[in-house]
């Protein structure tokens, strides 16, 4: 594998007249992979498994409109929904030249993959996982996200910015130091007055208010018919195990997998987790 296979070339496209940033992996002409992250996110949290998946996979992580270092929305009631992000997604395929491609999506982006796999992607995703995401939304989180998104904390230092993130996304499961520091440095923006805040537009959480049913989509679940993988974390208290046991008896009848030491939502930065994946996209 040569060098550049595993160095993340920073990369940007017009889409619908919006700068979308995306990070890219591998070498062109292998099997296109799409890395899509969670909702207050960036793309930049697929670095370790993309790493490890950039000899064999033409690996792209795109951070999703008003995240990371893609432009934010002028219109945030009306793009920031999945059925827009759906659209990009499909633009962004399109741009890039893939016929087809595999999908793996952490939570929002989970979704996300539902949303396109039955709609604007129908027929051009052949391989889908699902990271600790279903077809409906259970209540006591999606009050929680709602309650927070919108107002992101800001620090003095990126020392206590890095501090709050080994709080708040304990759940993801095991990080070493470095990898706690780079979610921290790839997760950040300075503010006009010198403090930290989180890399995202505050707006994003729009989506919840305007479009309240977005994610509930056992319809879609039901209109996709490829191989699919469904991580559960073991802790999670978004992807429930009845959920999770509806996703394998409903739609793709998705094979579905527990992940031990994780809540909502597993990294997969550890070998294990990396294995897993691994094995379903060349099984």
């Amino acid at each position: 594998m040569t060098t550049d296979a595993i160095t993340p070339r920073s990369q940007y496209i017009t889409i619908q007249g919006y700068e979308l940033h995306y990070t890219e992996w591998g070498t062109r002409g292998n099997q296109p992979l799409i890395m899509w992250h969670g909702l207050a996110r960036t793309g930049r949290d697929f670095d370790t498994i993309a790493t490890a998946l950039s000899d064999r996979f033409h690996i792209i992580c795109p951070d999703t409109i008003g995240r990371g270092l893609s432009q934010w929305s002028n219109k945030p009631d009306e793009d920031y929904c999945l059925d827009v992000y759906a659209n990009w997604a499909s633009d962004l395929v399109d741009a890039l030249g893939f016929k087809t491609c595999y999908w793996l999506g952490t939570s929002m982006g989970g979704s996300l993959g539902i949303r396109a796999a039955a709609t604007s992607l129908k027929d051009r995703i052949d391989r889908l996982i699902i990271n600790d995401i279903g077809p409906t939304f259970p209540e006591a989180p999606f009050e929680r996200i709602k309650a927070y998104v919108g107002t992101p904390p800001e620090f003095d230092s990126m020392g206590e910015l890095e501090a709050y993130f080994k709080v708040i996304y304990q759940p993801f499961g095991y990080h070493t130091e470095a990898q706690w520091r780079h979610m921290a440095e790839t997760s950040s923006r300075r503010l006009p007055s010198g403090k930290f805040t989180t890399h995202y537009d505050p707006t994003i959480v729009r989506q919840l208010f305007v479009f309240p049913d977005d994610y509930e989509q056992w319809p879609h679940w039901d209109a996709i018919d490829v191989p699919t993988l469904v991580l559960h974390g073991v802790d999670s208290d978004l992807l429930l195990p009845d959920i999770a046991k509806g996703m394998s008896e409903r739609g793709p009848k998705a094979q579905a997998i527990d992940i031990p030491g994780c809540g909502h939502t597993p990294a997969l930065n550890v070998p294990e987790q990396i294995k897993v994946v691994s094995d379903f996209l060349d099984a």
